[in-house]
């Protein structure tokens, strides 16, 4: 379990969201950490694999080679 401590200026608002989606104040901040961890461990994965793409062709010739350029 976890408790946060927020504004009441942002407690507001997620009253606000939580009674116009009929849903509780847990499930929108549990729903919104949720899209953030994915959001950033989407980020790293891309960093790595950018650092680690050994490839320096040019866009031009990559559409060449995948038959994108007619």
């Amino acid at each position: 379990m976890l408790a946060v401590r927020i504004e009441s200026e942002l407690e507001s608002r997620l009253d606000a969201l939580a009674k116009l989606r009929q849903r509780s104040k847990s499930d929108l901040v549990r729903e919104a950490i949720l899209r953030m961890l994915e959001d950033i461990e989407d980020a790293e994965l891309a960093e790595v694999a950018l650092t680690q793409t050994k490839s320096s062709k040019s866009l031009s010739q990559l559409r060449k080679e995948l038959g994108l350029e007619g």
